[in-house]
């Protein structure tokens, strides 16, 4: 696979791809220059590329959940903890089931997902204060969203489909991290990261309804209506209106232009595949 022709919805250069270096080949992530910058967080998007897994989940699947040989997924977490400089011990796995819960994690839950059976269940959010261990959530289309507060030292991963974009999960997360870290929005550094476009998400009546009762005064920005029942449903822009909203600045904000499904040869995409995929996995640790 060639990782450097991603399609782009538009010319900004928000995200940038590096080409990690394995034993054998290399492992090619996506990450925000916006994060990168505050020289707090190592983080990484994964593709599709630098993994052991074969056929449709071809080849850095993460998900054990999907019919993947099981060896092959554990492979594949080894070497994204080889660009942490790490061990997959020290994964904490999300539960995802499209909620808008958040759990607080540390070094007690190291492991959970990876190396042992997680606790808990219902969870599409983490935050931690503790170096180390390595935020983990996954994706086939779903927005990521990415949470540094550089003055407290803590940070948060949300996994928000459209279930969780209209429970606006972004500012849920913003106000787990005040409580548990005294979090201020103004200083956080967010990111929207790689998931479906608008051109590509088509979405029922139902559910534009509900972004319409929710997103009152946006309709416009985010919802195209293609007559028969049918939208367009722009889940970047909603989720850069949620994040303004609860308090993140512009210019501490990077919303992605990269869709998972114009590049589900580079990328998975359950809408693409018609759910033959595997998982992208969207991973954070404040330095050690």
């Amino acid at each position: 696979m060639e990782y450097m022709d991603f399609k782009k919805k538009d010319d900004r250069e928000v995200l940038q791809l590096e080409r990690f270096p394995l034993e054998k080949g290399e492992l090619p992530v996506l990450h925000y220059p916006l994060l990168d910058a505050c020289g707090m967080v190592k983080h990484c998007f994964t593709t599709r590329g630098g993994g052991a897994s074969k056929g449709m989940f071809e080849s850095l699947n993460l998900s054990f959940t999907r019919g993947d040989d099981e060896a092959d997924v554990q492979e594949n977490y080894a070497r994204v903890a080889s660009f942490f400089g790490t061990d997959k011990t020290q994964f904490v796995c999300s539960d995802q089931t499209h909620t808008t819960n958040v759990r607080r994690v540390g070094k007690e839950d190291a492991g959970y997902g990876v190396t042992r059976p997680r606790p808990y269940k219902d969870v599409d959010g983490l935050v931690t204060d503790e170096p180390g261990i390595i935020l983990s959530t996954f994706y086939a289309d779903c927005v990521p969203l990415f949470f540094v507060d550089p003055v407290h030292r803590a940070i948060g991963l949300s996994h928000s489909g459209w279930r969780g974009t209209v429970g606006r999960m972004g500012a849920v997360t913003l106000s787990v991290m005040q409580r548990e870290f005294h979090t201020r929005p103004e200083d956080v550094l967010a990111a929207v990261g790689p998931s479906i476009c608008q051109d590509c998400y088509e979405v029922s009546e139902d559910v534009a309804d509900a972004f319409y009762k929710e997103f009152q005064g946006h309709e416009r920005e985010i919802l195209l209506e293609k007559g028969n029942g049918k939208y367009q449903l722009d889940l970047w822009k909603t989720n850069e209106i949620i994040l303004r909203e609860a308090g993140v600045i512009p210019e501490h904000l990077a919303v992605t232009n990269i869709c998972t499904c114009c590049n589900s040869r580079l990328l998975f995409s359950h809408r693409a595949s018609h759910g033959k995929r595997g998982n992208l996995g969207a991973f954070m640790q404040i330095h050690v």
